[in-house]
C-alpha cells in the first residue's frame, strides 16, 4: 500500500513511517519542517526513517498537496500546529495551518475523486475537563473549565456545579460533549468535522484518532510548546528544576509513540472504525508533580525538585483520562508499552540529544499575554 505521512518529520509522524515501512508499505512524507520543531534540521532529517521520500511543502500548499497524494491508497493527516497555550496568542496561525491545511488536503481529495482511507490525528483537548463521578449519587457529570474565582473559592478540584461536592475523575469517552474553547482543541475539533463531513459526502472512508498524551522519544527538546515531559527533560538538562502550575496535583493521560503508532497502523488495514472518532490514550492518570519528579530521578538530579509555582494558566483542566473501550473494541487496542520502561527511553535518547530549555520565554509570553494567573495557593 502506498502511504502519505503528513507531518512525517515529526515526532509522532516518524514513528508511524517506521512502522509503515516495517509492514511493507511505501511511504511519502510532506512536510515543511517548522523551524519551531526542526530548528537545526538539514535537507533529510534524521528523523525520516530510510525508504521513506520527502516532500519539503506545506499542508497549506494546494499544488503541492496535490503532487502529494498523488497515487496514494491512505493518507495519515498528522501536520499540525501544536501547543494549547501559543495558540491562545497566535489565532490565526493556528487555524491557518490546523484548519485550512485539512480543508486544503480535503479540497484536493474531492477533485481527485479519491477513494483511499484517510486518518487524521486529533486531541483530547478538545473535551476540556473529562467525565466525572458525583459521589453523593454515584452520577457521571461535566464541568465547565474552571475559573480564577471558582479556583479561589473550591480549591484546585473541580466540584459538581449544583452541589458543590468534590468529584472523582472518570475516563471520558468519545460521546462526550466537547467543552474546550482553546484555539488548538477548537482546530483539531474543525479537523474532526471537516474530514468526517467530506468522508461521509464523497464516500471515502476517514478515521479519526483523538489522541491523548503522547510521549516518547523524538519529541523536540527545544520547542517549549511541546509535550510537558520534553519540557520537564529541557529544563532538567539545563540544570533546572521543572516549573509546575497549580499544586501539581492535575492528572494527565500519557501513551506511548509507539501504541500510538500502532493503532494508527491498525485502522489503516482494519474496516472497523472507519466513520468513527477513537480515543488513543492509556486511561490512567499521573500527576504533573510526580512526574516532574520521577524524570528528575531518572537524570540523576533527585536534587531538582519541581517548582510548584501555586499559579493557574487560565484554561487549563484539571483532569481527563481515556475511555479507550472503543479503541479496544475496534482496533484491538491495548496500551503495551510500560510507563516506567518508556520514561527511560525518552531520559536514555534525551542525554544525546540537542537541547534549549525554552519554558522561561514561554512563560513569559502567557504572562505578557495576561493567559497566566497571579499565585493562587
Amino acid at each position: 500500500m502506498r502511504v502519505l505521512v503528513t507531518g512525517g518529520a515529526g515526532f509522532i509522524g516518524s514513528f508511524v513511517c517506521e512502522r509503515l515501512i516495517g509492514l511493507g508499505h511505501t511511504v511519502r512524507v510532506l512536510d515543511n519542517l517548522d523551524l519551531q520543531v526542526h530548528p537545526a534540521e538539514a535537507s533529510l532529517p534524521p528523523l525520516i526513517p530510510d525508504g521513506v521520500t520527502l516532500l519539503r511543502d506545506d499542508i497549506r500548499d494546494a499544488a503541492a498537496v496535490a503532487r502529494a497524494i498523488a497515487d496514494v491508497d491512505a493518507i495519515v493527516h498528522a501536520a499540525a500546529a501544536v501547543g494549547v497555550g501559543q495558540s491562545m496568542y497566535k489565532v490565526r496561525h493556528y487555524i491557518d495551518v490546523n484548519t485550512t491545511g485539512t480543508a486544503t488536503l480535503l479540497d484536493a481529495l474531492i477533485a481527485r475523486e479519491w477513494r483511499g482511507k484517510l486518518i487524521v490525528l486529533t486531541s483530547m483537548t478538545g473535551y476540556g475537563e473529562g467525565m466525572y463521578r458525583r459521589p453523593s449519587d454515584g452520577a457521571l457529570v461535566r464541568v465547565d473549565l474552571r475559573t480564577e474565582a471558582g479556583v479561589l473559592q473550591h480549591g484546585w478540584e473541580p466540584v459538581d456545579p449544583r452541589t458543590a461536592e468534590p468529584l472523582t475523575p472518570q475516563p471520558t469517552p468519545e460521546t462526550a460533549e466537547l467543552l474546550c474553547r482553546n484555539i488548538y482543541a477548537l482546530s483539531k475539533r474543525h479537523q474532526e468535522e471537516l474530514a468526517l463531513a467530506i468522508g461521509e459526502a464523497y464516500q471515502f472512508p476517514v478515521v479519526c484518532l483523538r489522541l491523548f498524551n503522547v510521549f516518547g522519544p523524538r519529541q523536540s527538546l527545544s520547542n517549549p510548546y511541546t509535550g510537558v515531559i520534553a519540557i520537564f527533560l529541557s529544563r532538567l538538562l539545563a540544570g533546572e528544576s521543572p516549573i509546575v502550575y497549580e499544586d501539581g496535583g492535575q492528572t494527565r493521560d500519557f501513551v506511548s509513540v509507539h501504541d500510538v503508532s500502532t493503532a494508527i497502523a491498525t485502522a489503516i488495514g482494519s474496516p472497523a472504525a472507519d466513520g468513527q472518532v477513537v480515543n488513543i490514550g492509556s486511561g490512567v492518570g499521573r500527576t504533573i508533580r510526580d512526574i516532574a519528579a520521577d524524570l528528575a530521578a531518572l537524570v540523576g538530579r533527585p536534587d531538582l525538585a519541581p517548582t510548584i509555582t501555586g499559579r493557574y494558566r487560565r484554561g487549563d483542566v484539571r483532569h481527563c483520562l481515556a475511555d479507550v473501550s472503543r479503541a479496544r473494541t475496534l482496533l484491538g487496542f491495548s496500551p503495551a508499552a510500560g510507563w516506567e520502561a518508556g520514561l527511560s527511553e525518552v531520559v536514555e535518547w534525551a542525554r544525546s540529544s540537542p537541547s534549549r530549555d525554552g519554558s522561561a520565554d514561554a512563560q513569559q509570553e502567557l504572562e505578557a499575554r495576561r493567559l497566566l494567573g497571579d499565585r493562587l495557593a
